[in-house]
């Protein structure tokens, strides 16, 4: 058993809060919301998974103070955009070697950064862990099988993390690639945009299925630019996430995009979701990564074009498949052939 700190009371971490209490854990929520905590403690529930039941055995406070005792394991559950500043906030707090567990997917805009990277520039003492994959909140609350991967460059630490995680409900594969593993939880929900984008349309499967492929390899394009492992992006926090979040009900950034492609505008569309949709957050940084590294990614620039320069949806769409003809294969093997 271990003791280990929520921080951050969303869907997501509210979900894991539940499961890691049912597998034995001694679990406390902290909550930046005074009115989150009271409403939590009070209903026993989360008003975005209003049919899961929160144990009573997990504790909610909005004192950091209370979550910083001993060398308990911290699970960072906060939105991106809020994740540097939580992460000063308990710097102070945090103990040698003490564990942080980040679950926010996204690249800080200004910084380039991943969420581990700027976690670990404001607790440079503490040993970061990403854990991302195909995982919908909606259905871990639901008990339903989950599988996920807990990436650091330090093995036996992603292993550590892995025991402590693995359940019969979550099945955890360990990856060094963290880099990879956190650049493909963000862009996935940009590509999930675009797939969102298409429904609204009124498009079908075969668009669907397009961008969803032909995304993949815009992501693992800018990857192999920044170093990381091919493996990553055909495995669960590449392909596995980028295909719940492009195809799933329960997606943000997919309902998002669908009702943009309606014609509802960003703004609008993201009020109507009524939760973070880190699609958008990541836009700026992944059209920066895209200049810097000088990677094409035709679909990012469409999306972007289409939520922050007011392109519409289907002159995207247009341009798109009006682009130059290009080989499937990568240079060296088409050239090799020819």
């Amino acid at each position: 058993m271990r003791k280990i700190n929520v921080i951050g009371a969303g869907t997501w971490g509210m979900a894991l809060a539940r499961m890691l209490c049912n597998s034995g854990h001694e679990i406390k929520v902290w909550s930046a919301l005074p009115e989150e905590i009271e409403q939590l403690k009070t209903t026993r529930r989360q008003k975005n998974l209003p049919d899961m039941v929160i144990p009573e055995e997990i504790i909610f406070t909005d004192r950091i103070e209370d979550v910083c005792e001993g060398d308990n394991l911290f699970l960072f559950a906060v939105p991106s955009v809020f994740v540097r500043s939580t992460a000063h906030r308990f710097a102070p707090y945090v103990k040698e070697g003490q564990i942080i567990v980040d679950v926010a997917k996204g690249i800080e805009a200004d910084t380039l950064m991943t969420m581990s990277e700027v976690i670990r520039s404001e607790i440079p003492q503490a040993g970061v862990v990403a854990l991302s994959g195909p995982t919908h909140a909606e259905e871990v609350a639901k008990d339903l099988p989950t599988t996920i991967v807990s990436a650091s460059p330090d093995l036996a630490l992603a292993e550590q993390v892995q025991r402590i995680f693995s359940n019969s409900v979550m099945r955890v594969y360990t990856n060094i690639d963290i880099k990879g593993v956190e650049l493909c939880g963000a862009l996935k929900n940009i590509i999930a945009l675009a797939a969102g984008i298409s429904i609204g349309l009124g498009y079908g499967d075969n668009t669907k299925a397009a961008i969803i492929t032909r995304g993949l390899t815009e992501m693992a394009r800018l990857g192999m630019k920044l170093g990381c492992l091919p493996e990553t992006f055909s495995g669960l926090a590449g392909m596995g996430d980028l295909i719940v979040t492009a195809t799933s009900v329960h997606s943000r950034n997919n309902k998002c995009g669908t009702l943009i492609g309606k014609g509802v505008p960003p703004k609008e569309a993201v009020k109507q979701v009524g939760m973070v949709v880190e699609g958008i957050n990541a836009l700026p940084a992944a059209m920066a990564l895209s200049k810097k590294y000088d990677v094409e990614m035709p679909i990012t620039a469409a999306v972007n074009a289409v939520v922050n320069e007011g392109r519409q949806p289907s002159d995207a769409v247009h341009e798109l498949m009006e682009r130059e003809m290009k080989t499937e294969l990568p240079k060296p093997i088409f050239l090799m052939n020819h």
